[in-house]
């Protein structure tokens, strides 16, 4: 009788809508992660610009035929999503932003995994400072970076965009989370603040800008990017030259990535493991970059 080899990894699909996303690190910390437990997975990027809501519904209703566990959503499709889903978290509904959906049962929920990702990250910067955070960008990432803040007793968020009504709209809904207050600048969001977020793409490659110029930067200011490709973006660069404390965007990217794994499968990662993985894919793209 012929003895039977080791039972196969148990499969795991997953992935990442959004563009551009061919730059993005998940694909490697979610497979490395699922390898840590045991498991074979395979983490695909969708990348499609210019989708419509018709053309979002129709990759969702891929996610939920395909065999997928679960999907992470990215630029700029974060808000779009979710009318097109069959079910919120509390948190992803009162912020009106996903970036991970999950099957179950045929039906697809919306989490926020940016937001309990960022507050885990943040922590410690707001341990060691004051309580007055300046957050530029109100996109998907600057929504849950907002609501992050809050949930970590954050009483004064100042929020400035571009585009004021949106702006007025996150503020109008951090009220029942402890109050945030719109800035007409980021000159005026940054006065008196202790802290500094970028919740924007700018500064992310091929954009070199800055979504706050160098002159506004300070030394007793700390200054987090959501931003990680790359890790040192223009704004991170000017903040360090003025000796600042800085966060890139690696702890977001790991600590977002290993909520969302967990609700994909019920399973807690290695943090270490994700941010190896994290680690090896920017160095390659760091040695790619000086080669050219």
């Amino acid at each position: 009788m012929s003895k039977r080899g080791p039972a196969a990894p148990k499969k795991l699909l997953t992935g990442l809508i959004g563009a551009p996303i061919a730059h993005s690190a998940s694909p490697a910390m979610h497979e490395r992660a699922a390898e840590g437990l045991g498991l074979r997975g395979h983490y695909q990027l969708i990348e499609v610009a210019g989708a419509d809501a018709g053309g979002l519904r129709m990759m969702l209703e891929g996610v939920r035929r395909l065999g997928f566990a679960g999907v992470n959503v990215t630029f700029p499709y974060k808000e779009a999503v979710v009318p097109l889903l069959d079910e919120l978290a509390p948190g992803a509904a009162a912020m009106g932003a996903v970036n991970t959906v999950v099957v179950r049962n045929g039906r697809l929920i919306g989490h926020n995994t940016d937001t309990t990702g960022f507050a885990r990250a943040v922590a410690p910067l707001l341990a060691a400072s004051g309580n007055a955070v300046a957050v530029i960008g109100t996109g998907g990432v600057g929504k849950a970076i907002a609501f992050a803040l809050a949930s970590l007793d954050v009483t004064d968020i100042r929020i400035f965009d571009s585009e004021p009504a949106r702006a007025e709209k996150l503020a109008a809904l951090l009220d029942k989370q402890g109050g945030a207050r719109v800035a007409a600048s980021v000159e005026a969001a940054l006065d008196g603040a202790t802290g500094l977020v970028n919740g924007t793409p700018v500064g992310m490659l091929p954009n070199r800008e800055t979504p706050v110029a160098p002159t506004l930067l300070r030394q007793n200011l700390w200054v987090a990017d959501a931003v990680y490709s790359p890790l040192i973006t223009p704004l991170l660069a000017a903040a360090q030259a003025k000796g600042a404390r800085i966060m890139t965007g690696r702890e977001l990217a790991i600590y977002q990535a290993a909520d969302a794994f967990e609700l994909f499968t019920g399973l807690a990662p290695s943090t270490e493991i994700m941010g190896e993985a994290f680690d090896e894919v920017m160095a390659a793209r760091s040695s790619a970059c000086h080669a050219a």
